[in-house]
């Protein structure tokens, strides 16, 4: 059976509208713990089954780790994921994520070790505090394992905050712990 154009293009519309009225959301994705390049493809496995697709990814960045140095060193990457659920929903089903990957929160060093770590770093311009949920991310316009991959995917994007760009935010950045951009035959793949 044939599709006729008018169906087809009621299709394309409702794809379009929902495109539309999407909210771009940027992820910060860590692991240090395990097969970390593994970590962070399965991480985003399940965003896209649960969340969304990733729109844009960054290269996979090697960092020292934050508040700790006697542990390995992080791999980071940030991704843009366009959805229609609000934002607690989505810290919601990125806290079951990290759990199912095998997680753990511990109250006594919030900077232990971790298999993966997901942070939302903006959900488009929202400004939000409380419940467990701040956006933007409070403290992702002071590190470079933020604003480095920011800046290779969205450079103009605006932090609601202060008003300045990703790639204005990351020159200004006093972060003394250097990102190394790993070589893209070994970043991940999907």
């Amino acid at each position: 059976m044939q599709r006729g154009g008018a169906e087809y293009s009621g299709i394309q519309q409702n794809q379009n509208w929902a495109v539309s009225r999407s909210i771009p959301v940027f992820l910060g994705l860590g692991s240090n713990t395990g097969d970390c390049l593994g970590n962070l493809s399965e991480a985003i496995r399940r965003l896209r089954l649960s969340v969304g697709p990733a729109e844009a990814k960054s290269s996979v960045y090697q960092t020292a780790p934050w508040g700790d140095p006697d542990q390995p060193d992080y791999f980071n990457q940030v991704i843009l994921i366009r959805t229609m659920l609000p934002p607690e929903q989505v810290l919601n089903l990125i806290l079951a994520i990290e759990e199912a990957m095998g997680r753990r929160r511990h109250k006594a060093n919030r900077n232990a070790p971790r298999v993966i770590d997901i942070d939302i770093l903006y959900y488009g311009q929202e400004l939000r505090q409380g419940d467990g949920l701040q956006v933007p991310h409070p403290r992702a316009h002071v590190r470079n394992f933020v604003l480095e991959p920011m800046k290779e995917i969205a450079p103009d994007w605006v932090d609601p905050v202060s008003g300045q760009t990703m790639t204005q935010l990351a020159i200004a950045c006093e972060d003394p712990l250097a990102v190394t951009r790993l070589d893209s035959k070994r970043n991940l793949k999907g």
